[in-house]
């Protein structure tokens, strides 16, 4: 007992309570934007002033810096917050800043903080603050042309008022008023503005560069109303209501909630016409008002929940899915409404005498012609839901005359190494090519020509490419066809054609064999890999990943991409000027590396040739990267 009151009086000292509950009240978060009126080309003095004002303050979170403005969540101390923010003001560009401080307790999750980046700090340079779409032919709208802006009790107003505004230029205008939620999926399932006498739409996205499809498919129901749109912060509104009001006539009444959710709560703690709670990207996870009303439900069992804090996951599309702490514990695996919508559907667990076994092999997808249709069986990964749930799934895009056997032999140490971090699935591409073979020069010294040269041996594995020459015919029965001109290590510049039918053959793959977390693609499999990157805005929803590893790349038929334009994180490796890579070389590689954009592109030079590194350091550096997305 003695010791049992002598922990009790320790646990109960005044002065270490009152310090710890000054910790606790002492810390913040603080969120911020601000889209300059000009650009700025040069954006190293703000990068060197972010990296040195938020290192000293020991503030933790993201900062995003772009020609047109800076994006900004950081946590810390609340006075080291406040010194912050009067060193941003001190600068002329930040002149009308919104800045947004909430006090709150520290990351106690470490999961969750290291997942919203609040373990470390994080300065980048990026093309946009917000990535409006994954299309990079698609130019992001005028700033200056974003709807105008509403005060938290402007919007209560007109809320009250049954949702009418009515423009100062045409007082006689009976156009309604919709509410559109500029938010993904799984942040509206936890609250939203409900009023019963106006219109609100939830355009029920994954991620925000959805939303401009979604507007172009439902621009009748926006046409000719009073458009009032509103998202966490504020910044998604400014660039999507820009989008909006670019559409021209019938699309000029667009409002915007200024400093979204958050500033509305702080004025109507109450919640006012908000109900459920605010979704944040930070360690916080979500911020409710004073009514304590649950919105959201259980994924599985349909009960009250919104608590996103044990970051459940679609097992498709990644999406974060609500699932009550009891149905955690009877499954592992989830599928989003969305993916359920498109037909995804839970595979029959089968518990595996030996799953051990098959770990570390790479899975080996064939594709079986069946009267001129493919059928891809399932693989083991897809029956055992448990395994499928802790690794990344990659599919491997094998080079230029290669196939999917001899593919995952050669990487068969690779796969080792990251066996438990990813399981690699490895296919044949479309194309079958016909067997040629470069015969010897001729020695003349030794009475040997061209035409005695043997050819290999009958018995030989069948090859396919990704991309072919104009001059393509298909495969041959004819056997062996020496060629008729010296192979040319510069062949794959002419390897245009073919990729329609890639394109709805890896359609077919991730459908039937589907889903992945990322490709890798190894030389002509990284060409194929990076337009299938360029053209996601259009593939969503049939050919889905989020990250891709390109190999000895190079690219082809990407002419009209500019510098930064693919917005996806990517890792590049290839041989350096010293790498002796005969087929790619370094300079080819750079410059497909330098089509992504640049804040979330990584790239990894190697003196190893034509190859797939697996040393250290390398290894580690690949290792590191695929960890972002676990």
């Amino acid at each position: 007992m003695a010791a049992n009151h002598s922990t009790i009086i320790l646990s109960q000292n005044p002065e270490e309570a009152e310090e710890r509950q000054q910790e606790k009240e002492d810390y913040g978060v603080l969120l911020y934007y601000k889209y300059f009126n000009t650009p700025i080309p040069d954006l190293q003095h703000l990068l060197d002033f972010y990296n040195s004002n938020c290192n000293s303050l020991s503030l933790l979170g993201r900062v995003r810096l772009s020609p047109t403005g800076v994006n900004v969540t950081v946590g810390g101390k609340m006075s080291a917050l406040e010194k912050h923010i009067e060193a941003v003001k001190a600068n002329s560009l930040f002149e009308g800043t919104d800045f947004k401080l909430a006090s709150c307790h520290q990351p106690l999750n470490d999961k969750v903080a290291r997942e919203c980046g609040f373990t470390s700090l994080s300065v980048r340079i990026v093309k946009e603050l917000v990535t409006l779409s994954s299309n990079p032919l698609l130019k992001s709208p005028e700033i200056s042309n974003a709807g105008r802006h509403l005060s938290a009790v402007e919007l209560h107003s007109v809320l009250q008022d049954a949702g009418k505004i009515q423009d100062k230029s045409n007082s006689s205008s009976d156009r309604r008023l919709i509410l559109l939620d500029a938010r993904n999926l799984y942040e509206t399932r936890i609250g939203k503005f409900q009023n019963v006498n106006v219109k609100t739409l939830d355009p029920q996205i994954r991620q925000y560069s959805d939303l401009p499809s979604w507007i172009d498919d439902n621009s009748e129901q926006l046409r000719g109303n009073s458009i009032l749109m509103y998202c966490t912060g504020g910044i998604r509104c400014e660039m999507a209501s820009a989008y909006i009001k670019s559409k021209g006539v019938g699309f000029e009444n667009v409002f915007q909630l200024y400093g979204g959710i958050q500033r509305y709560l702080e004025q109507f703690p109450d919640g006012g016409f908000f109900k459920g709670k605010n979704f944040v990207f930070d360690h916080r996870v979500s911020v409710g008002s004073l009514d304590s009303d649950v919105l959201g439900t259980c994924l599985l069992c349909g009960s009250s929940y919104d608590d996103y804090s044990s970051r459940c996951r679609c097992r498709y599309c990644r999406m974060l899915v609500l699932v009550c702490d009891g149905c955690q514990k009877k499954s592992p695996s989830y599928i989003c409404e969305l993916c359920k919508r498109s037909g995804k559907c839970v595979d029959s667990v089968s518990e595996m005498e030996d799953d051990n076994s098959e770990a570390s092999e790479p899975a080996e997808i064939k594709l079986v012609s069946n009267s001129n249709q493919r059928k891809i069986p399932s693989s083991p990964a897809l029956v055992n839901g448990s395994r499928t749930s802790k690794r990344l799934r990659i599919l491997c895009l094998h080079g230029f005359r290669q196939n999917a056997s001899g593919f995952k032999g050669r990487s068969g140490s690779l796969a080792k190494k990251l066996k438990a971090l990813a399981e690699l699935v490895f296919v044949n591409a479309p194309h079958e090519l016909p067997f040629i073979y470069q015969p010897c020069l001729a020695d003349h010294h030794n009475g040997i020509s061209p035409s005695q040269d043997p050819c290999p041996p009958k018995v030989c594995s069948k090859k396919f490419a990704w991309l072919v020459g104009s001059d393509y015919q298909g495969k041959s029965d004819a056997g062996w066809t020496m060629a008729d001109v010296p192979f040319d290590l510069l062949q794959y510049q002419q390897q245009t054609e073919g990729f329609d039918a890639s394109l709805a053959y890896l359609r077919t793959v991730f459908s039937q064999a589907g889903p992945f977390d990322g490709i890798l693609g190894f030389s002509q499999g990284a060409a194929m890999a990076a337009l299938l990157c360029g053209q996601l805005g259009k593939l969503k929803g049939d050919v889905d990943f989020r990250f891709v590893i390109l190999c000895s790349g190079f690219a082809i038929n990407m002419e009209g991409f500019q510098q930064g334009s693919i917005n996806l994180p990517s890792l590049h490796i290839f041989g350096n000027g010293k790498g002796r890579d005969r087929q790619i070389n370094s300079q080819t590689s750079r410059h497909l590396a330098s089509l992504f954009e640049d804040g979330c592109s990584e790239i990894i030079e190697h003196d190893l040739g034509h190859i797939i590194p697996t040393q250290s350091p390398h290894i580690e550096r690949i290792k590191n990267f695929l960890q972002r997305f676990l």
